[in-house]
């Protein structure tokens, strides 16, 4: 059972230093992606190292184990508050529906104005999640983690290349933009140390890997 209570030790410290870290990311014109900052390299450091390394088991998964989508405020449901998070002037329907606005994938560096062109990518996928403890979850557990707009879990990016990511941990998909990895692979341990999340031996020697040149 996640020890999400647990997991709350981050200082002011670890989050300005991350903050810092990142600020270079945010300062282009085009990445307009709002992901929370995730933690700086050497916190995720210290996060990965206590990670408990196990086998990963997919018996039982089901997507809809992991309700998503849940309404956020109003008529506004996960997908639409992070389409709106995420984009530049987004203009949006009494429905919530995003409507116009421009989009920055961070993952491929693309940009869009269909809002039908993103997907919101679990960082850390439901599936990823399953296998790494979260089938002992309860479902209000999972729900909150499926819709996680606090910790950097959400974030819209280009339909088809999350469809490519699918369920795929850091030793099996990376984003293409180089640049990014550095971000990427902070909050995947992030959200991993919150949830006491497992990880395998091969996605624990490739996140180790990446923060080294973080």
């Amino acid at each position: 059972m996640p020890k999400f209570y647990a997991r709350r030790r981050l200082s002011i410290l670890a989050a300005l230093t991350g903050l810092i870290a990142s600020v270079a990311l945010f300062n282009s014109p085009t990445a307009s992606a709002a992901l929370p900052t995730p933690v700086s390299a050497a916190t995720a450091r210290t996060y990965l190292a206590s990670l408990t390394v196990a086998t990963e088991d997919r018996t039982g998964y089901d997507r809809d184990l992991f309700p998503h989508w849940i309404t956020i405020s109003g008529t506004c449901n996960t997908r639409e508050t992070v389409l709106k998070r995420d984009g530049t002037n987004v203009v949006t329907s009494s429905a919530c529906a995003a409507t116009s606005g421009t989009w920055y994938s961070p993952y491929d560096g693309a940009t869009w104005t269909a809002a039908s062109d993103l997907d919101i990518d679990h960082l850390v996928p439901l599936a990823e999640a399953w296998d790494s403890g979260a089938d002992s979850w309860t479902t209000a557990q999972r729900q909150a983690f499926a819709n996680d707009l606090t910790r950097p879990q959400l974030i819209a990016v280009t339909d088809n290349v999350n469809q490519a990511k699918s369920d795929q941990d850091p030793a099996e998909w990376m984003p293409s933009v180089t640049s990014y990895r550095c971000t990427y692979v902070r909050a995947w341990v992030q959200v991993k140390y919150y949830y006491d999340l497992s990880v395998d031996s091969a996605e624990k020697s490739a996140l180790t890997s990446y923060l080294a040149s973080c």
